[in-house]
C-alpha cells in the first residue's frame, strides 16, 4: 500500500491507496495510531472529532472502511475543505466553484449599489476592483481544480459572475449578452483565465510548452538558498538626477556603465568600462529573442559585478538606468536568479576589501558612459549572431503564449455565438476588441451605439416601452443602431460632414475599420450626439429605467 502524508500548519492529511476496504482499513488504523503516538512524544495531541475521512473512488458500490483514532470513530465525509479548496468524493469539484462564485457574487452584490449608468463608481475602479479582488477569490488553486472549467454546468457559474462586473464596466444595460458585454470590458472569459493559470503552474513544474522549443523556463531561485538575515550585506543605489550629481560621483577607481536593448526581436545587453576619462573595454551580450530588456538589465549589473571581481583595483561604481532592475538588486527578498547571482558577487567583492557602489542615471542624458553603453546594446541586440550569452525564458513569455491561445478560442466562442449582433459590426473579432477597447472612453452613449441596447426605437419596443420600433423619417424602416449611423436622413448633414473629415464612407463594412483607425474619436463624437437626440425623442430616460 503507498501512504502519503501532507502536512501544513495544523492541516494533516493522510492519503492511503488500497484494492479493499478491509485492505484500507487495516493500514490506514495502523498509520492513525502511529500518528496519535507520535503527537504524544512530542506533547501534540491530535482532535479525533475534528478528524474526518472521504473515500474517492469510481466504483458504485463499495463498503466503507472503519477508521478510528485515540479511541474515537473518524467520521466518513462527502467532503472536504483543504487550505480553501473544497475537494469532493467524486473529484468534480462543483462545491469549491459554488462556493467561489457566491464570494465573487456577493461582491458585486456590494458593488452594484455604488456603480450605475449614469453616476456611482467608474469604470475603471470597478475594473480595478474585479482584477484585485473577484478574479484572485476565482482563480485561487485553479492548478488543482482547472480542468472542471471546461464543464458547461461550471462555465454557466462562472458566466453569471463575470457577466455583472462586465456590464458596470462597459456601463451597459442589464439586456446586454455577456458576448458583448465581456468584448467592451475587455475582459477574458473566466473559464479562459482559469485555463491560463492552471497552465502556467504546471508549465513552472516542468510541463513543456511546443511554442518554447529547446527554451527552458526562467524560474526563481529558492528561497532556502537565500542567506540568513544575519548574513546579508546592506544595499543600495543612489539616484543621480542631473549631470552636476553625477560628476559629484565618478571619484572611482573604474567605473562601469551598463545599458540593455530590444530591437527588431533581437536582445542585447552590454557593458562600458571606463579607467579616467577614456573607455578602456567594452563587452556585448547576446540573449535570446524571447528575452525582455529587464533580463538585459540585470545582466549587464550582473556581468558588472563579475568583472568588478577580477579587476585590480579599490573602488568601483556601476551605473544602469534601469531603475526596476536595480530595486531587484537591492531588494534581500528578490529572488530572481540573475539578482541573486548579483548579490553574490557583491558579497565577494566586499570580502575582497573592495568599495563598489550602484547609481542610477537618466536615459538619454547625454552622459558619454550611458550614451556608449546605450550604442553597444542596440548593437548587440541587432547585429549579433552568435549563441546567446543567456537563454533562459521569462514567465511573460510564456504568459504571451497561453493569452494567445486564449485569445483564439475566446474569437471561434465569440463568433460562432448568436448573441451581439450589433457588437459584432464593430468588433468581427474579440482578439482585435480586446486590443482597441481600452484606448475607448466607453460612456453610456458610447455603449449604447456599440451593443444596440438603449434609447432606439425598435429596443424599447422590445420590452413594450414603445409602441412602434419605426424611425421618424420612413414609417417602414425600423430605428436601430445600423440605420441611424448610416442610412437615417435626419442625420444626413452631421454624417457627411463627418466622412469629409475622416475621408471614409460611413458604411456598416467600414464601421470596424473606423473603430481601429486614428479617426475613431470623430465617429465617438457623431455617435453620442445620434444618441442624446434619439434618447431625448424617445424618452428613453424614463421609459427604460426598468431595464437598467
Amino acid at each position: 500500500m503507498r501512504v502519503h502524508c501532507q502536512a501544513f500548519a495544523d492541516d494533516v492529511v493522510l492519503v492511503f491507496d488500497g484494492a479493499t476496504a478491509l485492505e484500507i482499513e487495516m493500514e490506514a488504523n495502523g498509520i492513525l495510531d502511529y500518528v496519535e503516538a507520535w503527537g504524544a512524544r512530542n506533547k501534540l495531541k491530535f482532535a479525533a472529532h475534528k478528524t474526518n475521512a472521504m473515500v474517492i473512488t469510481r466504483k458504485l458500490k463499495y463498503d466503507a472502511p472503519r477508521l478510528s483514532m485515540g479511541g474515537a470513530a473518524v467520521q466518513p465525509v462527502s467532503q472536504i475543505k483543504l487550505l480553501g479548496v473544497t475537494i469532493d468524493s467524486k473529484l468534480t469539484f462543483n462545491a469549491h466553484v459554488a462556493s467561489a462564485c457566491k464570494k465573487a457574487t456577493d461582491i458585486y452584490k456590494k458593488l452594484a449599489k455604488a456603480a450605475k449608468i449614469n453616476w456611482g463608481l467608474n469604470p475603471e475602479i470597478v475594473r480595478v476592483i474585479y482584477n484585485a479582488a473577484v478574479e484572485p477569490v476565482v482563480l485561487y488553486a485553479a492548478s488543482v481544480w482547472g480542468a472542471a472549467a471546461e464543464k458547461i454546468g461550471v462555465r454557466k457559474q462562472l458566466d453569471v459572475v463575470q457577466r455583472g462586473f462586465a456590464q458596470k464596466i462597459c456601463r451597459a444595460y442589464r439586456t446586454v449578452s455577456l458576448n458583448s458585454a465581456l468584448v467592451l470590458a475587455g475582459l477574458l472569459p473566466l473559464d479562459l483565465r482559469i485555463r491560463e493559470a492552471a497552465s502556467l503552474y504546471e508549465i513552472k513544474r516542468g510541463a513543456r510548452l511546443p511554442e518554447l522549443g529547446d527554451w527552458e523556463i526562467e524560474r526563481t531561485a529558492s528561497a532556502l538558498d537565500a542567506p540568513h538575515p544575519a548574513e546579508r550585506i546592506d544595499l543600495g543605489f543612489t539616484g543621480l538626477a542631473d549631470r552636476q550629481q553625477v560628476e559629484a560621483n565618478i571619484n572611482f577607481d573604474v567605473r562601469i556603465y551598463t545599458d540593455g536593448s530590444k530591437i527588431d526581436g533581437g536582445v542585447g545587453a552590454a557593458i562600458s568600462i571606463w579607467r579616467g576619462e577614456a573607455e578602456s573595454r567594452s563587452v556585448k551580450f547576446c540573449l535570446s529573442s524571447c528575452c525582455t530588456v529587464y533580463q538585459a538589465e540585470l545582466l549587464a549589473i550582473c556581468e558588472a559585478t563579475r568583472r568588478a571581481i577580477k579587476y585590480n583595483a579599490s573602488t568601483f561604481g556601476i551605473y544602469s538606468d534601469s531603475m526596476a532592475a536595480l530595486q531587484t538588486v537591492t531588494s534581500p527578498v528578490s529572488l530572481h536568479p540573475l539578482a541573486v547571482k548579483t548579490r553574490e558577487n557583491l558579497k565577494t567583492i566586499t570580502r575582497q576589501n573592495k568599495s563598489i557602489k550602484l547609481f542610477w542615471i537618466k536615459a538619454h542624458a547625454g552622459l558619454e558612459g550611458n550614451e556608449r553603453a546605450d550604442q553597444l546594446a542596440k548593437e548587440a541586440a541587432v547585429n549579433t549572431k552568435r549563441k546567446a550569452d543567456y537563454d533562459l525564458c521569462p514567465v511573460s513569455y510564456v504568459k504571451g503564449i497561453l493569452r494567445k491561445r486564449s485569445l483564439g478560442v475566446w474569437d471561434d466562442r465569440y463568433r460562432l455565438g448568436e448573441t451581439a449582433g450589433t457588437t459584432k459590426i464593430f468588433f468581427p473579432m474579440a482578439s482585435d476588441a480586446y486590443r482597441v477597447v481600452r484606448q475607448i472612453t466607453l460612456s453610456g452613449p458610447i455603449t449604447q451605439i456599440l451593443t444596440g441596447h438603449g434609447g432606439f426605437a425598435d429596443y424599447l419596443c422590445k420590452f413594450k416601452c414603445r409602441n412602434s420600433s419605426e424611425c421618424e423619417c420612413d414609417p417602414g424602416v425600423n430605428e436601430t443602431v445600423p440605420h441611424l449611423l448610416t442610412d437615417c436622413p435626419i442625420f444626413g448633414r452631421q454624417r457627411i460632414d463627418l466622412e469629409h473629415k475622416i475621408g471614409c464612407k460611413i458604411k456598416l463594412e467600414n464601421l470596424a475599420e473606423i473603430i481601429r483607425s486614428k479617426n475613431r474619436e470623430n465617429f465617438m463624437k457623431f455617435s453620442e450626439y445620434i444618441v442624446r437626440v434619439v434618447n431625448k425623442k424617445n424618452g428613453s430616460n424614463k421609459t427604460v429605467v426598468s431595464t437598467i
